[in-house]
C-alpha cells in the first residue's frame, strides 16, 4: 500500500507544481556533479577516457542513490506517513510529466507567433542538438520527437524501475539517464561518456519499446492512424542511432502521418500529411493517453502485488 501512496503523491506533486527550480532540483545537482568530475579529468586515450567515465558513473550513482536507500530503511521503520512524505518528494525529482507538456506547449505558442528566434531558444530545454538555425517545420519535428522521446526517458523509465526497485531504483536511473545528456556524446571526448551511454541504452531497452507500444495504442484511441503507428514502429525504429530513441519517435510519426527528421540524422515516417504547429498538440494528446494508461498499468500491477503478498 505505500508503494502506491508515494507513487500517488508523487503524481499529485508534479501535476499540481511541476519541476522546482534548479537550486533544489536533485537532477540539476547530479549535472553539476558530472561536469565537477569532468572538468578534473586530464587524459585523452580511449581507455583512460573511458575507465574515468566509468567511475565518474559508479560514483555519482553511489552518491545519489546509496543516501536515499539509507534514509527510506529509516524512515519506514520510524513513521510510515513520514516514510509515504519524503518518498513521494523524492520519487517525484526522478520524473517529469507537467513540465513536459509545459515546454512543448510554450514552443508551440511561439510557433504561432511567428517568433521563430525565441522557438529556437526555447527549443534548447527539450533537445540537445544546436536549434539555432533550424526552419519551422524541423522546429516542429524536433519537439515532436522530444515529446515522443521524453515520454520514454522521463516518465515511463522512472516508473518501471519503480516498480521493481522501489525511489532508489528510480533515483539510479535518473542519474545514469542525465549523465548520458552530459557526457554521452561523440567527439574529442567520445570514450568519457561510452559507459554511461551504453547502460543508459540498457536501462531503457524495455522501457523504450513499452513506451512506443502505449503510443500505438494512444493512436487508436485519440482516433490518429494506429495501423500506421504500429508500421512504422516496426519498419523505421532502426533509423536512430540509438537503439532506443527511434521507437516513441517512429510510433508518433506513423500515426499523425508525417516525417520526423534530424538533418543529416534520420527521417522517420513519410511526408503525407504537412508538419504544422498543431502536429505538437496531436502529439501531446497521444502522449498523455499513454502517460494515463501507464499510469493506471502500474497502479493495477502494484494492487497485485499488494494482494499477493497480504
Amino acid at each position: 500500500m505505500e508503494m502506491m501512496l508515494i507513487m500517488l503523491l508523487a503524481l499529485a506533486l508534479d501535476l499540481a507544481f511541476g519541476e522546482p527550480p534548479n537550486i533544489v532540483h536533485p537532477v540539476a545537482w547530479m549535472g553539476k556533479v558530472a561536469l565537477y568530475l569532468k572538468r578534473i579529468y586530464g587524459g585523452h586515450s580511449p581507455v583512460s577516457q573511458f575507465i574515468h567515465g566509468t567511475v565518474i558513473t559508479l560514483f555519482t550513482i553511489t552518491l545519489f542513490t546509496v543516501p536515499v536507500c539509507f534514509l527510506l530503511g529509516y524512515l519506514e521503520g520510524l513513521n510510515s506517513v513520514i516514510y509515504v512524505a519524503v518518498g513521494g518528494v523524492l520519487f517525484k525529482f526522478t520524473f517529469s510529466l507537467r513540465g513536459l507538456r509545459q515546454a512543448a506547449i510554450k514552443v508551440k505558442k511561439l510557433l504561432i507567433e511567428d517568433k521563430l528566434n525565441e522557438a529556437c531558444f526555447e527549443l534548447r530545454t527539450l533537445v540537445s542538438r544546436d536549434t539555432r538555425n533550424l526552419s519551422r517545420a524541423l522546429l516542429i519535428s524536433a519537439t515532436v520527437e522530444s515529446v515522443a522521446e521524453n515520454l520514454s526517458d522521463s516518465f515511463v523509465a522512472p516508473l518501471f524501475y519503480y516498480l521493481i526497485f522501489g525511489v532508489p531504483g528510480a533515483v539510479a536511473y535518473r542519474v545514469v539517464n542525465t549523465l548520458d545528456a552530459m557526457i554521452g556524446y561523440h567527439g574529442e571526448y567520445e570514450y568519457l561518456g561510452k559507459f554511461t551511454s551504453r547502460l543508459d541504452d540498457i536501462l531503457n531497452f524495455i522501457p523504450a519499446r513499452l513506451t512506443a507500444l502505449l503510443l500505438v495504442l494512444a493512436a487508436f484511441i485519440s482516433r490518429q492512424n494506429g495501423r500506421k503507428s504500429w508500421r512504422a514502429t516496426l519498419g523505421e525504429h532502426a533509423k536512430t542511432e540509438s537503439p532506443n530513441a527511434g521507437w516513441p519517435m517512429s510510433a508518433v510519426a506513423g500515426a499523425l502521418d508525417v516525417q520526423l527528421e534530424k538533418p543529416g540524422s534520420y527521417k522517420l515516417g513519410r511526408v503525407n500529411a504537412p508538419i504544422v504547429p498543431q502536429t505538437i498538440n496531436d502529439s501531446l494528446k497521444m502522449v498523455q493517453i499513454a502517460m494515463i494508461m501507464w499510469v493506471l498499468l502500474c497502479f493495477t500491477t502494484e494492487g497485485i502485488q499488494f494482494v499477493i503478498r497480504a
